[in-house]
């Protein structure tokens, strides 16, 4: 039997940037490694040098790839970011140390990479990305690198690249799994795709949890990160295949990479303008939001209700790994699938007032608009979970 052949190689695409000055002595000398490489060599160094790249997020994602952007000569990093670095942060966000917690994360990013390369420059963007700004950031660089963790602004970010004409290598993350991918609307020879041909609509809120809620593997992070500034280097200097059109699949756990074809979906509709993306992913869904509506209390609520006589019913509706980290006194564990499934229904009580909880307040809103749907009618929830109760009632719980 005939072997069959291999399919065709995917050209490469255009180099996205021109070679910019020759390079220095000690530019020579920092990145030989490169230039002895004969796809990359003092012309793609050069592009490298020209290139201007911006990072969105200086979080799990956009440690690794800022700092190995930065290694590897890429002369202009913007980096968009509002956050401060949290303890919780420093088990993945290898760019920040135990000195920055509290302090912003872009300048905390700034100062590693400066440590790294020098010759970098770093600008940084300290404000929150949204429809008023991101179409005119965009248009500024050459390269968009979008790592961040909820729908709103990914698809924010994919719409604004199409407006801007920019590419972007788009990566997620969660628990032992990654994926990482290239869209270009305006790619040449036909090839343009956009995150909305991967992803037309938004999956339905509470169904993809974020990694605040359902935690990520630290070191997943360098993986998958190092995939997207190896994207990055190869979209600037037009070398090798790049994920436009595929999708890659990282399982940890298995140690397996594959790759899957994004193909253009022919009824989507082109994107013409941004939108309000909180409303078109939404936080919760509208009867949950309904539901929840007026039937929340404030920590401190929670509180004094629970040191009266006759104090409600608590339940906790995390999985048990977080019950383990940490939890209410007096709380029962019932999670929150248990709940949605009708499996728990027969341990709650009819004729007593329940209060839940989970980490942040999103899952006891679910759970609370199932019990409503199931005729209880004395259940409200904690507002902001757990983490605004250790917050705001006893600094002294653990925080994760």
């Amino acid at each position: 039997m005939p072997p069959v052949p291999s399919p065709p190689p995917v050209p490469a695409l255009p180099p996205l940037v021109e070679p910019g000055p020759e390079l220095s002595r000690d530019e020579i000398a920092r990145y030989s490694r490169h230039l002895i490489i004969p796809d990359v060599g003092t012309t793609g160094q050069r592009r490298l040098k020209n290139a201007r790249v911006l990072v969105i997020g200086a979080g799990g994602l956009g440690s690794p790839t800022l700092l190995y952007l930065a290694a590897a000569g890429v002369g202009t990093l913007g980096i968009v970011d509002f956050d401060v670095v949290d303890a919780s942060n420093l088990q993945r966000q290898i760019i920040h140390g135990v000195a920055d917690l509290d302090r912003p994360k872009a300048q905390s990013a700034r100062e590693s990479i400066a440590a790294i390369n020098p010759l970098v420059t770093v600008v940084l963007h300290e404000e929150r990305l949204d429809a008023e700004n991101a179409v005119d950031l965009f248009s500024r660089y050459d390269l968009i690198l979008d790592g961040t963790d909820n729908f709103a602004t990914r698809y924010l970010v994919n719409d604004a690249a199409v407006l801007a004409g920019r590419p972007y290598v788009w990566g997620s993350i969660y628990r032992f799994t990654g994926q990482v991918s290239v869209f270009w609307e305006a790619a040449p020879d036909g090839r343009g795709l956009n995150y909305r041909d991967l992803y037309p609509q938004a999956p339905p809120p509470g169904m993809v949890p974020s990694c605040a809620e359902g935690g990520v593997l630290g070191i997943l992070c360098g993986t998958v990160g190092s995939v997207m500034g190896t994207e990055a280097i190869k979209l600037i200097c037009g070398i090798g295949e790049p994920l436009l059109g595929r999708l890659l699949i990282y399982d940890a756990l298995a140690m397996s990479f594959r790759t899957v074809t994004v193909r253009k979906d022919p009824g989507g509709a082109p994107v013409t303008g941004l939108i309000d993306y909180d409303d078109f992913c939404g936080v919760v869904p509208d009867d949950v939001a309904a539901a929840a509506d007026g039937a929340a209390l404030s920590p401190r609520e929670l509180a004094a209700e629970l040191a009266a006589a006759d104090p409600p019913v608590l339940i906790d509706v995390r999985e048990p790994v977080e019950w383990e980290i940490v939890h209410l006194d007096g709380a029962r564990l019932i999670p929150r699938d248990r709940i949605l499934s009708g499996a728990a229904l027969g341990e709650l009580p009819h004729d007593r007032p329940i209060v839940l909880y989970c980490k942040t307040g999103i899952r006891s809103a679910e759970a609370l608009a199932e019990l409503r749907r199931r005729g209880f009618g004395q259940v409200r929830h904690l507002q902001g979970g757990i983490a605004a109760w250790t917050a705001q009632v006893d600094p002294g719980l653990p925080a994760y």
